[in-house]
């Protein structure tokens, strides 16, 4: 993604993070919906949310405690 297409998604996710803290204040679920979903978008063009972009063929560890997963020998060498 070109760096300025770039910095607009991450200048949208923070407008948007801040119009979800201003509708939480005020307490307007439609606007907090809204909000959200802008949130929402921006993170899915930012490739952090949605389908993975990248095909490094590793295991999906996904939601594993380091200690169960295949990182666990470099985790406690690292941590010590």
């Amino acid at each position: 993604m070109p760096e300025d297409e770039r910095q607009r998604w991450v200048n949208a996710l923070m407008d948007a993070r801040r119009a979800v803290k201003s509708a939480k204040a005020s307490g307007d679920e439609a606007a907090l919906k809204s909000a959200r979903a802008k949130v929402h978008a921006a993170k899915v063009a930012l490739g952090e949310r949605g389908p993975v972009w990248w095909d490094d063929d590793a295991l999906d560890e996904n939601r594993k405690l380091v200690k169960n997963s295949s990182y666990a020998d470099w985790w406690n060498a690292s941590a010590g």
